[in-house]
C-alpha cells in the first residue's frame, strides 16, 4: 500500500490535577484483529475526549434505533438547551425538530453540538441522564477510565478518556454496527439544500483509512481515532494531545505507515479490542448475533465515581462482553441476591441477555425483554445471579426453567429477533 508520508510533530502538554487538567500528548495503534497493542505511549493516562464523545453518542443512538426506539426519519425535538450550543453546529432552532439521520450526519461529518445534545435529550430525557448512560455503557465495553458528563464533548474537566478506552470504543462501533461505520466514511453531506464538508482530513487522503473521528477543545488538544484496513489487515489507531491539526494527523500517518506492516493478516470479522495490561487482558466486543457470554467490568476511577457520584440506571439494550469467564452456577433468585436464600432456578437450561451494574437494572431489562418476547418465555422465570465483589459486583440478567436446549436456543432466537443478546448455559447440579 502507497503510505503518506508525513512530517512528524510533537506536543507534550501536561495532565495535572483533576481540577487543573491539560491535554496530554498520548498515542495508541492497535492490530483489531488479534489485539495485540504494535504501539503506545500514555495509553492509559487521562485526557479530555472533545469531539470524540459523539462516538458513544452515535453507538447509543444505533442501539436505539436497532432495538426500534428510533427510526432514520424519527423527528427529534429541538430545546433551547441543545439549540444554543456553541458551534460548530447545524443551527438548529428551538421548538424545532431534527430527523434521526440528520443529526448522525450533522454529528459524523460537521461534528455538530445542538445535534449531539439534540439526540442526548431524546434517549436520556435530559443531556445529564444520557451521560449517565454513555458512561454505563462505557463501562460495559470495557472502558474502564472513560466519564462522560455531556453528549457533544463541549468542555468539561470532569469528562475524561485514554487512548486505549478510545481504541475500544471504535471497535464496538465496528463489530456491532458495521452497516451505520460506514456512514464514518463520509466526506460530506446536504443539510436541508445546503452543502456540508467534514473536517477529518487525514481520512480523505490516506489511503485505507474508512474513519472515524476527530475532536479538539483548548483542553484536549487535537484528538483523533482512526481505522485503516489493508488487505485483511485492521488496525485502530488513537491520538490524543496533539498541538495542531495537522501535527496530529503527521503523527497518525507516521504510526500507521510504521505499524500497518506489523498487523496479522488473519482473515476473521471479528475484531478485538485490548484493555488493561497490554500484555495480559483482552476484552472481545460482542456482536448483537452471537451467543457469547456478557459480563461486564463494573470498576471506575475513584477520582471520577466521586467527582460525577455516577449512578447506574437500567440500559438502552444489551451489554458485551469483558475477559472473565462466565461459571455455569446455578442463578441466585431476585430477591435473594443480597441474602444467602436458595436459588430457584428449575429446568436444564438457561438464557443470559446482559450483566448489568445494579440489580434494578437487570430486573428492569428482564422484565422488558419477557414483555417484548412474548410466548417463548412464557413458561421462564427472570433471575439474576451476582457476580463479583464490592465495587465490582456486576449482576446477570437470566431466563430460567427451559427443560431442553431446543427450548433455551428458541427463547434466543425469539430474543434476537427483539434486537436482546442472548447465550445459552445448562443449569449445574
Amino acid at each position: 500500500m502507497k503510505r503518506l508520508l508525513m512530517a512528524l510533530s510533537a506536543a507534550v502538554l501536561l495532565l495535572s490535577a483533576p481540577a487543573a487538567s491539560f491535554a496530554g500528548s498520548a498515542y495508541f495503534i492497535m492490530d483489531a484483529k488479534t489485539g495485540k497493542v504494535l504501539t503506545s505511549s500514555n495509553a492509559d493516562d487521562l485526557n479530555h475526549p472533545a469531539s470524540l464523545t459523539k462516538m458513544m453518542t452515535l453507538y447509543l443512538a444505533f442501539e436505539a434505533i436497532h432495538r426500534g426506539k428510533l427510526s432514520w426519519n424519527t423527528r427529534i425535538p429541538v430545546s433551547n438547551a441543545a439549540a444554543s450550543k456553541p458551534p460548530t453546529k447545524l443551527g438548529l432552532k428551538p421548538g424545532g425538530t431534527v430527523t434521526v439521520r440528520e443529526a448522525v450526519d450533522g454529528m459524523i461529518i460537521k461534528s455538530a453540538n445542538d445535534a449531539a445534545a439534540a439526540m442526548g435529550e431524546a434517549l436520556g430525557g435530559s443531556e445529564s441522564g444520557f451521560a449517565r448512560l454513555m458512561t454505563q455503557r462505557a463501562r460495559e465495553l470495557g472502558m474502564r477510565r472513560t466519564v462522560f458528563v455531556n453528549a457533544s464533548g463541549l468542555p468539561n474537566m470532569q469528562q475524561v478518556t485514554t487512548a486505549r478506552d478510545m481504541s475500544t470504543l471504535a471497535v464496538a462501533l465496528i463489530n456491532n454496527y458495521p452497516q451505520e461505520y460506514r456512514l464514518f466514511s463520509q466526506a460530506s453531506f446536504n443539510y436541508r439544500g445546503h452543502y456540508v464538508r467534514g473536517h477529518n482530513n487525514l481520512m480523505y487522503r490516506y489511503e485505507g483509512m474508512d474513519g472515524i473521528k476527530t475532536g479538539y477543545t483548548n483542553a484536549s488538544g487535537f484528538n483523533i481515532v482512526s481505522a485503516v484496513r489493508d488487505g485483511n489487515r485492521r488496525v485502530i489507531g488513537v491520538v490524543m494531545g496533539g498541538a495542531t491539526a495537522r501535527s496530529r494527523d503527521a503523527l497518525m500517518a507516521s504510526l500507521l505507515d510504521r505499524n500497518v506492516p506489523k498487523a496479522s493478516s488473519v482473515s476473521t470479522s471479528r475484531l478485538v479490542a485490548s484493555i488493561g495490561n497490554v500484555r495480559t487482558k483482552q476484552v472481545e466486543v460482542a456482536s448483537a448475533s452471537d451467543d457469547v457470554a456478557v459480563d461486564i467490568d463494573a470498576q471506575t476511577t475513584a477520582t471520577t465515581r466521586k467527582r460525577l457520584e455516577v449512578v447506574p440506571v437500567a440500559p438502552l439494550a444489551y451489554a458485551t462482553t469483558s475477559n472473565v469467564t462466565v461459571p455455569m452456577d446455578r442463578p441466585v433468585a431476585m430477591d435473594e441476591i443480597m441474602s444467602a436464600g436458595k436459588p430457584a432456578a428449575t429446568g436444564g437450561w438457561q438464557v443470559q441477555i446482559a450483566a448489568t451494574p445494579s440489580a434494578q437494572a437487570a430486573k428492569d431489562l428482564l422484565s422488558e425483554a419477557k414483555s417484548r418476547t412474548g410466548n417463548a418465555l412464557a413458561n421462564a422465570s427472570p433471575y439474576t445471579e451476582a457476580f463479583g465483589k464490592g465495587g465490582n459486583t456486576v449482576y446477570r440478567a437470566r431466563f430460567v426453567g427451559f427443560s431442553t436446549r431446543d427450548d433455551a436456543s428458541s427463547a434466543c432466537a425469539a430474543l434476537k429477533r427483539k434486537d436482546f443478546d442472548c447465550m445459552l448455559l445448562p443449569n449445574k447440579g
